[in-house]
Order: structure tokens, then sequence, then C-alpha cells
């Protein structure tokens, strides 16, 4: 599987900068984590905050938002199963959710966003699991 992560896409538009976007790519795993993943987590944490002070520095020139993907499968492949059906949205991720927003987050739409991290993972991060609960087992 390929990775959308530590990348920065930056879409230009208009005289000097006016109007252009930059969006960096970090990962969900900036505000959730796993064991022995601490370097990798703070470096995904580093990308928001790097987001947000860039949106300021750079306030009425460039807007500067984040993107945090979180299972996202390169291959386009159709997961079922617990693999999907853990997802609230019932489904792993593509890389269309995420070129979607791309093209969001660089648009005049968005013209009233900076300093955002945006986080793409189908709701994962938002939902609260307990052993025995949803079907959820923990096997430690």
């Amino acid at each position: 599987m390929k990775s959308f992560e530590d990348k920065v896409v930056v879409v230009t538009g208009g005289a000097h900068g006016i109007g252009a976007s930059i969006i960096n790519i970090s990962s969900s795993r900036d505000r959730m984590s796993q064991p022995q993943t601490e370097s990798y987590t703070a470096a995904k944490g580093g990308i928001a905050a790097l987001t947000h002070a860039l949106a300021v520095s750079f306030a009425g020139r460039v807007r500067v938002n984040s993107i945090s993907p979180g299972w996202i499968d390169t291959d386009f492949k159709t997961y079922e199963g617990p693999d999907a059906t853990q997802q609230p949205v019932g489904r792993v991720g593509n890389p269309l959710d995420i070129a979607n927003m791309v093209l969001y987050l660089a648009s005049d739409k968005a013209g009233f966003i900076t300093g955002e991290n945006i986080c793409i993972d189908g709701g994962m991060t938002r939902q609260m699991v307990y052993h025995n609960d949803c079907g959820w087992k923990f096997e430690g």
C-alpha cells in the first residue's frame, strides 16, 4: 500500500500568491497512537502545528491547511468483513477521498478556511471502543 503521508501540495493562483493555498498531508496518527510510535506521532503532530503557524505567518497571502488521512488503500481494493465494518462509514478510504478534499481546500469555495487540520478517516478517530462493545474484543 502506498502512502499519502509526508507530502505538501502547493496550489497557486492570482497575482503574488493571492488565492494561493498550501495543503500539508499528515496522518490520523497525529491524534492517536500505538505503542512505540512516539517519533512518528510527534512528527505528525508537528505538521498540524506547522500548518496553523504558517497560516498566521502567510495571512492575507496564502491559505494553509492540512489533511490527516486515516486508512487509505491506494490500490482501490474493496474490503469486507471487520476491516470495512469497523469503519463508521462502512469502508476503507481510497485516494479520491483525499484528492477531493485537496481540490476543495485549493478552491475559492474554501476561501474562509485556513490553519485547519482536517481528518479524513471514515470516523475512526471519533469512535470510542471498549472491550465487548459493538462486537469489539481485546485480546492482549
